[in-house]
């Protein structure tokens, strides 16, 4: 048996969980949710990094799917909600394939159906508009994890990607990963500073997840994860779901994008806008300046370092489908996976390796925070504590 046929056959009994995809901000983005001009049912590579048939043949048994909004959106709470009806419109058309998903149970119920569960993350603590009613709000209408912040800082924690302000989590900051605790909401670190991945770990009670970031040592961007951060997730409980964007996974694409997001900015553009005209420019700079190409292996690479530091029961897989314009030769999209599991065997990782890193560490992780919000939700009321009360008289 080849090591294609082992990571396929594998993936029959233990399909990968992805930790992140953006389908319901590009079906916004390409077609304002006109599900008829992006019907997921068919083909749309040629629109599109996720299909149901790509994602059957990537072996992807569940999904967490993104519903961002820019943090320049004029009523991020209203997009949020557009994002989530979306997600809703997406599993009322698609029945026999999606299975809406709230709890570890659910998952494993998906996959005893030979169905996709289907979960949902918050990208970006702006969605909540520093209300803990509003996080609350998120979590009754299935958002399972909030991404504390995205490319920006939010009021109450510093983000990867923007001058620290914060220092990490400020008092309010600490209080929303207590009130996620309490609700069994995962607290997602990717995009975080290093200072808010430290403090949140500090106030979490429950297993944290980075639902697409890589490993800092390997590839040096700040969306990465320290080694010292990721020494930590044993203790904890949570888990690094390792991504596929080259600029987090390839250190020459990270000067090479660098380059292209400022040509992006010159031209009027988004660095993140996924636009026909948008992309015209992106491929008129890459011609004249040819992109690096990362590979399976280079992931690969990422996943052998993150196990050595942060150990297998802590790893996971979240490729950031359809929220980056550029993907790694061999995991071009979302039928990629067996690619990737097959270059993990090569390297000498076990079939029971391989079936924590796609199915069950994430299940784990999900239903451990449930069990800590149980026991919290039976001593502690829900918080309705303000920014303006914590942060103000912390000074």
């Amino acid at each position: 048996m080849t090591s294609q046929e082992a990571a396929r056959e594998l993936l029959r009994e233990f399909p990968v969980v992805d930790g992140h995809n953006d389908l319901p901000w590009a079906l916004r983005e390409q077609v304002r949710y006109d599900l008829d001009a992006r019907d997921i049912a068919a083909d749309q590579s040629a629109h599109l990094h996720t299909d149901i048939p790509r994602l059957r043949a990537g072996g992807v048994g569940a999904q967490y799917w993104s519903v961002y909004v820019r943090t320049d959106s004029p009523d991020p709470v209203a997009a949020t909600l557009e994002q989530i009806d979306c997600v809703r419109q997406l599993l009322t058309r698609h029945p026999e394939d999606l299975r809406p998903a709230l709890s570890a149970a659910d998952m494993e119920a998906a996959r005893g159906e030979g169905r996709i569960a289907s979960l949902m993350g918050a990208e970006g603590g702006h969605s909540i508009a520093n209300s803990l009613g509003t996080l609350r709000g998120l979590y009754g209408l299935g958002v399972r994890y909030l991404t504390l912040t995205h490319n920006d800082n939010v009021d109450w924690a510093d983000s990867a990607t923007d001058e620290p302000k914060a220092g990490g989590l400020t008092a309010f900051g600490r209080e929303v990963v207590r009130e996620m605790n309490r609700l069994g909401m995962l607290v997602d670190l990717s995009h975080v500073a290093a200072t808010t991945m430290r403090d949140a770990l500090d106030a979490s009670s429950a297993p944290v997840i980075f639902s697409h970031s890589s490993a800092r040592a390997v590839c040096d961007h700040p969306r990465n994860v320290p080694d010292d951060v990721l020494e930590r997730l044993p203790a904890n409980g949570g888990m690094a779901m390792v991504t596929f964007v080259p600029k987090f996974v390839l250190q020459a694409a990270v000067d090479w994008t660098a380059a292209a997001d400022e040509n992006m900015r010159a031209h009027g553009f988004h660095h993140l806008d996924t636009t026909a005209e948008a992309m015209k420019v992106h491929r008129a700079f890459e011609e004249r300046h040819p992109r690096p190409v990362a590979t399976v292996a280079t992931v690969a690479d990422h996943l052998d370092h993150m196990r050595e530091v942060a150990g297998v029961d802590h790893l996971g897989i979240g490729g950031d489908y359809d929220g980056t314009a550029f993907t790694p030769d061999g995991l071009t999209d979302v039928s990629g996976y067996p690619n990737l599991l097959a270059e993990l065997l090569d390297r000498g990782w076990s079939k029971a390796d391989l079936a924590k890193l796609t199915w069950k560490n994430a299940v784990r992780v999900l239903d451990a925070a449930e069990d800590v919000a149980r026991g919290l939700q039976a001593t502690r009321a829900p918080s309705n504590a303000t920014l303006e009360s914590l942060d103000a008289s912390a000074g």
